[in-house]
């Protein structure tokens, strides 16, 4: 997706759990996820309906706030309970179109904040026709219990994240494993129920206590799949569906990493380029091979001497990262670079480590909800042999953030609950969905988009030509942001082509660099991992 959850933080009628009981979903092997997550059974007590309180914001004066109990395992609904934490911006015309849910992605985002957003992104006349609602999924953020599973995972100074020598990979293999056994120390308890189709469950949960016949879903990255599963469950309550950067469902999680590498290898190299683009801004070269030969030497060189005692290439990497997500980060990385490279300054590569790759107190709820989602999904590989192989291997071509993103998910070689088997969401029964995706997308290359749209029969692809953020509608794209909008008014749409938004121009370290208000504050909603 990244799918990774944010490492930075930028910011009624009774309810019954007899819709929870689900179809059988048909996972890849002939197994279903009925078999791994059997169906509800026999309706619970009527649960109380959500109880809605102003939650007001100076920028969001309407929101509202609720929280809703669900059953931690949906096969035993009257056994012990969570709570999820929700938003809402209700409607305001006088014909509405039910409940809009919204998701950032992750796994590990907090939708509560998206809401209000997409409320407020969305045109006037469009946004009144929902109740916009956002949620934060099981695990996450102000839904109970919320999971930690460790703090100072991310510390500086961490191990390169390259193993060139046993006692470095022994450093990385230490830390991960030390992360996925605290995680079942603390967290025994919920990590079986830690997972996509428990996640879309919930999502019913949320619709009938909604009093909605049908909902609509507008999910991001991660949120691509999370709809898509929730849709293969319950297509018949799908009013619009609308997935942007979308995630490869075949590839879930393991080989959607390693397509994952070699993308955000391609998107850095093309920031590499625009920086040598840019050589009387950013005096590194205009050959864009010796800007990368010059990064790679920064690189090097913090491995001797991490700046200010906190940036080494574990560091680097996480700074340099969100460019793969949002190119409005660009000039602010590429100042950085040349300060370090060309004027031997660390300060604003420091700057630029605290502002883009350092990790706050709330993002350890992110990755621990990340992990325990990703590693609960699928198989990965429990030999790591094949890790190393595999790493190394796809290293070779992409080399800025393999074995980094090797670290971030190896706690699931290390992980005790056993996985599930992901579902196989190929579904001819929902109403015609909207996907967007970039082309260049690193976080969800572009091949998910075309794989989600053959799964969904009838569902229609809006490509961003040329375009390589993550997360592009809602973002300034009018091309974009146009289909959106007629899609949710009238539930049509077809294939289409938008031209990419023009790249930013150099700015300054110390102002924000970025090309598009909007783009700037959604990609802060979704996090650089999310």
């Amino acid at each position: 997706m990244k799918k990774r959850g944010p490492l930075k933080k930028r910011a009624a009628v009774l309810l019954s759990v007899a819709t929870a009981t689900a179809a059988a979903v048909t996972g890849p092997a002939g197994a279903t996820a009925a078999a791994a997550h059997p169906p509800a059974g026999a309706p619970a007590a009527a649960a109380a309906a959500l109880r809605w309180t102003g939650c007001a914001t100076t920028r969001y004066p309407s929101l509202q706030c609720a929280s809703l109990k669900v059953p931690l395992d949906h096969a035993r609904p009257a056994g012990r309970q969570i709570t999820l934490a929700l938003t809402r911006v209700p409607h305001t015309a006088a014909k509405s179109q039910g409940p809009l849910l919204v998701n950032p992605g992750g796994p590990g985002g907090s939708g509560r904040g998206l809401a209000p957003y997409i409320a407020t992104a969305l045109p006037k006349d469009v946004a009144a026709q929902f109740d916009v609602i956002g949620f934060d999924p099981r695990g996450v953020g102000k839904s109970e219990p919320a999971l930690d599973c460790t703090a100072g995972h991310f510390n500086p100074v961490r191990p390169d994240s390259v193993p060139y020598g046993a006692q470095t990979e022994e450093a990385n293999l230490k830390r991960v494993q030390a992360f996925a056994e605290s995680c079942q120390t603390r967290h025994a308890d919920v990590l079986p129920y830690i997972d996509t189709v428990s996640t879309a469950r919930d999502i019913e949960l949320i619709r009938a206590a909604l009093g909605a016949q049908k909902i609509s879903y507008f999910g991001y990255s991660y949120g691509t799949y999370l709809g898509a599963v929730y849709g293969r469950l319950h297509p018949d309550r799908i009013h619009r569906l609308v997935l942007d950067s979308v995630v490869d469902p075949g590839g879930v999680w393991y080989e959607d990493n390693l397509a994952q590498d070699r993308a955000f290898d391609a998107r850095h190299k093309a920031f590499l380029a625009w920086v040598a683009e840019h050589d009387s801004a950013y005096r590194l070269g205009t050959d864009a091979a010796e800007v990368e030969r010059r990064w790679y030497a920064m690189r090097d060189a913090l491995r001797v001497a991490p700046a200010g005692g906190k940036v080494g290439p574990s560091e680097l990497e996480d700074t340099y990262m969100p460019g793969g997500y949002y190119n409005g980060y660009w000039p602010n990385l590429a100042e950085a670079f040349s300060k370090y490279a060309v004027d031997e300054d660390p300060a604003p590569l420091v700057a630029a480590y605290e502002r883009f790759g350092a990790v706050e107190p709330s993002a350890g709820n992110g990755y621990s909800v990340y992990t325990a989602v990703q590693c609960r999904d699928s198989a990965w590989p429990k030999d790591w042999n094949r890790w190393r192989a595999d790493m190394w291997r796809t290293h070779v071509e992409a080399p800025f953030m393999t074995w980094n993103n090797a670290w971030y998910n190896a706690p699931c070689a290390f992980w005790k609950t056993e996985p599930l088997q992901a579902p196989d969401v190929a579904n001819a029964d929902l109403p015609p969905a909207l996907l967007l995706q970039a082309t260049q997308d690193a976080a969800t290359p572009f091949g998910g988009a075309l794989a989600m749209k053959e799964k969904l029969k009838g569902s229609a692809l809006v490509v961003e030509e040329g375009g390589g953020n993550h997360g592009i509608s809602l973002s300034g794209n009018t091309c974009l942001d146009d289909k959106v909008a007629a899609y949710l008014r009238t539930g049509q749409a077809a294939d289409a082509t938008c031209a990419a938004q023009p790249e930013p121009k150099p700015a300054a370290a110390t102002r924000a660099a970025v090309h598009s208000a909007g783009g700037a504050a959604l990609h802060g909603l979704l996090g650089f991992r999310g």
